[in-house]
């Protein structure tokens, strides 16, 4: 049979087994780096992100074995040959050769004699098609029956090619071993010619890449689920910001109620979004001119994050806002907000201060749900009010909250807010009012409430914070 190697060009000599061995040593270095990625990627596989990424360190890791793999062949040189392709050969050099499961097993080697019709397979290429070694080795007309029939096709157009046009064969197919299981087989080529330069035979390396393509496709998959999930994400958080935009006040500035009266509240107010702009939260204020002239005041906070937990603010702020135009005292009102919220299918928290606000007496009713305590600023000092007792939204259904009064006096200032207000101290609420009450002699000097939310905006506003939150600021004129 002639060989595939010209006369004219002598073989390539191996490289040297030391600079094998160091492509070796590097690539299972690679191979530890990436496992070890691959294992510091915990989670319970929810997240989207955490599954693609995974799934590419495995492919990583697969791809790093087959080269180990191979450079390992290269350095052992090519597996001793047995003098004669008969099936007694091969089933003598069974014993010791690799599971078929195993990394050796991958890569095949085949060539077939077009004069004799006979077939030389590797007992590897016996072991990645399942066949018995005792048994001779197919021919080319044989082969197909293996392949499954939607890829035979392909099988025959590349071996055609090649016998025919002398085109190299580069190409896979799936076939269906004994024991029906299905794998990928990828097949690589070329035509050796004889001395008239007619095809004489033809040779190709087979290599079994099952669990490669098998990792590819996780990788796919769970690309595909990542960028279904960022869209989804994309979209909800753009329902969210469209309906936080729809429920919140729509007033800018400063802003008089009642608008008729010498004891009117000048007003401010402004909304912090979190440092990570795709947290939409269910933080909300208020001021709404009631119909008997009194003022209310509300700030709230829905745990939670995205469309389903502004959607829930929205609710409640829209429920906030009928029970108090009905006339509803602020403790009445938490408790019936506490009670929509345990009614709501599905659980939620939250927390709120509601005020009203007379302006004939200056009197401030108010309650609180588990919320910061307004703070009361007064000649150039603060204090914070002291809370009645309200548990937590939502924590209970047979919650009662009570609530208390406070005489303002012209030139109070009464700031509300939500917690997260002051970045990082979320865990350590007092110590946010500690900072706030601060800015006492500060806001002492404003003239308007809009100039004391422009002073914490100055102070806060451009740090980062990990949630959204709410500021009200109301200054008795």
């Amino acid at each position: 049979m002639p060989s595939h190697l010209s006369a004219d060009h002598p073989a390539a000599q191996p490289p040297g087994r030391g600079s094998v061995e160091a492509l070796i040593s590097q690539t299972r270095r690679l191979k530890g780096d990436v496992d070890a990625v691959r294992r510091d990627a915990h989670g319970d596989g929810s997240d989207p992100q955490e599954r693609w990424q995974r799934a590419l360190c495995d492919l990583a890791l697969h791809q790093l074995t087959d080269l180990d793999t191979h450079l390992g062949q290269l350095r052992d040189g090519p597996p001793p040959v047995p003098p004669t392709a008969d099936a007694a050969h091969i089933a003598r050099a069974v014993p010791s050769a690799p599971r078929h499961d195993s990394l050796l097993s991958r890569v095949g080697s085949a060539e077939w004699n077009l004069l004799t019709d006979e077939a030389s397979w590797s007992a590897e290429l016996y072991q990645i098609l399942g066949r018995d070694p005792a048994t001779p080795a197919l021919t080319l007309d044989e082969l197909p029956s293996l392949v499954l029939d939607e890829d035979r096709a392909k099988l025959t157009a590349m071996v055609t090619d090649c016998l025919i046009d002398a085109k190299p064969i580069d190409g896979e197919f799936r076939i269906a071993r004994p024991d029906d299981e299905v794998r990928t087989v990828h097949m690589m080529g070329e035509p050796v010619l004889d001395t008239d330069g007619s095809t004489a035979s033809m040779w190709a390396v087979l290599r079994d890449v099952s669990e490669l393509r098998r990792s590819q496709k996780v990788v796919s998959e769970t690309r595909d689920s990542l960028q279904r999930h960022q869209h989804r994400a994309q979209t909800e958080h753009r329902l969210a910001v469209e309906l936080q935009e729809a429920v919140l006040p729509p007033w800018r500035g400063s802003l008089r109620l009642p608008q008729q009266g010498p004891a009117a509240l000048d007003l401010a107010a402004h909304h912090l979004p979190s440092s990570a702009s795709a947290l939409i939260g269910g933080d909300w204020y208020d001021a709404l001119e009631l119909p008997d002239g009194q003022t209310l005041l509300s700030v709230g906070d829905l745990t939670g994050h995205g469309v389903a937990v502004a959607s829930g603010m929205a609710t409640l702020l829209g429920a906030v806002r009928g029970m108090a135009m009905a006339g509803t005292e602020p403790g009445q009102l938490v408790s019936w907000l506490n009670q929509l919220l345990d009614a709501n299918e599905q659980p939620a928290l939250g927390t709120a201060v509601c005020c009203r606000y007379r302006p004939e007496t200056r009197t401030l009713t108010w309650a609180q749900a588990a919320h910061p305590a307004p703070l009361l600023f007064r000649d150039g000092t603060g204090r914070r009010l002291h809370a009645p007792n309200g548990v937590l939204l939502g924590a209970t259904s047979r919650a009662s909250y009570q609530q208390a009064e406070e005489t303002l006096e012209p030139g109070d200032l009464l700031l509300l807010h939500t917690d997260g207000l002051v970045p990082g101290r979320r865990s350590a609420e007092p110590v946010t009012v500690e900072q706030l009450l601060d800015l006492a002699p500060r806001f002492g000097e404003a003239a308007t409430a809009q100039d004391c939310v422009r002073m914490v905006m100055e102070e806060y506003g451009e740090t980062d914070r990990e949630n959204d939150a709410c500021l009200l600021v109301a200054k008795v004129r």
